[in-house]
């Protein structure tokens, strides 16, 4: 049962539900975003669209070649995605439905626009996923693996701009953050905490 808290538990079996409106749920989880159900999971993706490392091989490597067959022909069309930018694909061999691919900022020390930009990633994702008519969204933390940005600034960034979106959208009722590791899901759990909504934390085994 879920119990109401302020601060992060120990155990490393948590997931954290941040309640946006009614009916409308921000969840944060640690766990395998490419097993994660939802109608999209969205890519850390890298302007050229190619598979490169951390979530973005992972979800390559797990969804199968289709995605980036998709991924060349779109970048055919369009040429290389700018940051704060995203497309949708499919998922292939995945549970979701879509792959929605963001490309996000390479922290230069956070003065060149990266929050802007980050911020973007996670709007325009959900943008697309509302184009899409889906009501479920999964996220990783986006730019904090190769591209370097640093936890805590990132989920400052993440938490109110996926607050902000939900509240404005239309079908989505779901936005998950599936994170990596225990220390990654602390820090997103606590930004999340600093919010005026009903934060609830549930444990599982």
């Amino acid at each position: 049962m879920a119990q109401i808290r302020t601060e992060p538990p120990h155990d490393d079996n948590y997931v954290v539900m941040l309640k946006v409106g009614d009916s409308d749920e921000i969840r944060l989880l640690r766990g395998d975003l490419t097993k994660y159900a939802a109608d999209a999971i969205v890519n850390a993706a890298n302007s050229e669209l190619l598979p490169g490392g951390g979530v973005c091989d992972a979800i390559h490597r797990a969804g199968g070649r289709v995605i980036a067959d998709e991924c060349r022909r779109i970048r055919s069309e369009r040429g290389p995605l700018p940051p704060g930018q995203a497309v949708a694909t499919t998922a292939g061999r995945l549970p979701a439905k879509y792959v929605i691919h963001a490309v996000g900022p390479i922290w230069q020390g956070g003065n060149r626009g990266e929050p802007e930009v980050l911020s973007s990633c996670y709007r325009e994702s959900i943008r697309i996923a509302e184009e899409l008519k889906l009501t479920s969204i999964a996220f990783p933390a986006i730019s904090t693996g190769i591209f370097g940005y640093p936890l805590e600034q990132a989920a400052r960034v993440a938490i109110p701009s996926l607050i902000e979106s939900l509240r404005s959208s239309r079908r989505l009722v779901l936005v998950a953050m599936v994170l990596f590791d225990k220390a990654t899901l602390d820090v997103f759990a606590k930004a999340a905490m600093a919010h005026p909504y009903k934060v609830s934390i549930a444990h599982y085994d």
